[in-house]
């Protein structure tokens, strides 16, 4: 038999269907990969918006409460399942913008 915690039971539905619509137009990238999320993507497409419980359920994390959600990749949320995880931010990459000039070329040959 499944939790009394899950937030797909009656007594959450309308909590967690409030909380989602909170989510979904308060936050836009997840929280997981901290990429933005398409909201045109829609389900089973694996970049579609989903929420994502950041204490899982089956951890004893709250299935309805704001607090315990963000907005999530499907892909991301799937392969996190009922892990703890923490934020993971990428590395700023190094491009040819953010290195210094040998020289100022304007003034060269003028």
């Amino acid at each position: 038999m499944a939790s009394p915690n899950r937030a797909d039971h009656t007594w959450a539905k309308n909590s967690y269907q409030k909380a989602k619509k909170i989510i979904f137009s308060s936050q836009s990238n997840c929280g997981i990969c901290g990429r933005p999320v398409d909201f045109d993507k829609k389900f089973p497409d694996p970049w579609s918006a989903t929420v994502d419980h950041i204490i899982p359920v089956a951890k004893g994390g709250d299935p309805a409460s704001v607090d315990n959600m963000q907005l999530a990749h499907l892909q991301c949320n799937r392969i996190k399942s009922s892990k703890m995880v923490e934020l993971q931010t990428r590395e700023k990459s190094v491009s040819n913008r953010d290195l210094p000039l040998s020289c100022d070329w304007t003034t060269k040959g003028a």
